[in-house]
């Protein structure tokens, strides 16, 4: 059987590059492409498949929200993240969302085949790097108290926030990225200084380094 699979990302070379991947294995048709939020579902609703690579940080809705609903409406499609977070709390909250696959994008080009093929016959996919980090998170975890991590209170678009802002972007680019307005930014980074008891970016910043939240790297 030729399993069908769907792309999402908002990068045109990310895309080709999974395409080409697919394309030239046996048993797999890339039925479709995406590269925002809202093309994605419109995707998903119009063109049937087994799975879909999905990108968390595209354009419009936020990956986790965006795994939500499509699980929501599309029970039977079996969702692949694929990312450039390699930070075990985005891969906790997808696979908490219905995610059934994890896969990094620096890992795409020797895991891709098999991550599909996994999730396809109805298996749970994860990297044996993130799953090591996964586990020393729930090791951790055991060992201290629910509250004791303020960014474990965020949800899951003030965690995108969160991760930006320490990135250095503006409030304006994160808007831009987010398809949001500045006001709304600003509302959102408001809540993060709250919820988290900082009293500014710096502070943020400084407790995403000591708890070595984010990688500093760039998204392919």
């Amino acid at each position: 059987m030729t399993t069908r699979v769907l792309i999402a990302d908002d990068h045109a070379l990310v895309r080709d590059g999974l395409r080409h991947i697919l394309t030239n294995a046996s048993g797999f048709e890339v039925a479709g492409e995406a590269s925002d939020g809202a093309g994605t579902l419109a995707l998903v609703r119009s063109t049937a498949a087994h799975v879909l690579v999905l990108d968390l940080s595209m354009p419009g809705r936020n990956g986790i929200e965006l795994i939500r609903q499509i699980r929501d409406e599309k029970p039977a499609l079996r969702i692949l993240v694929l990312t450039m977070h390699a930070e075990q709390q985005y891969a906790t909250r997808a696979f908490k969302a219905g995610a059934a696959g994890y896969l990094t994008k620096e890992s795409a080009s020797a895991e891709l085949v098999a991550a599909v093929t996994k999730v396809a016959a109805g298996g749970v996919y994860v990297s044996l790097a993130m799953a090591e980090r996964l586990a020393q998170s729930l090791a951790q975890s055991v060992n201290e108290p629910s509250d004791a991590l303020p960014h474990q209170r965020l949800s899951d678009r003030e965690l995108d926030v969160f991760q930006r802002i320490c990135a250095g972007e503006t409030i304006t680019e994160i808007g831009e990225a987010l398809c949001l307005s500045a006001k709304t930014v600003s509302t959102y980074k408001a809540r993060i200084l709250e919820k988290m008891q900082m009293p500014h970016e710096a502070a943020l910043v400084r407790y995403a380094v000591r708890h070595k939240l984010f990688d500093d790297r760039n998204e392919l």
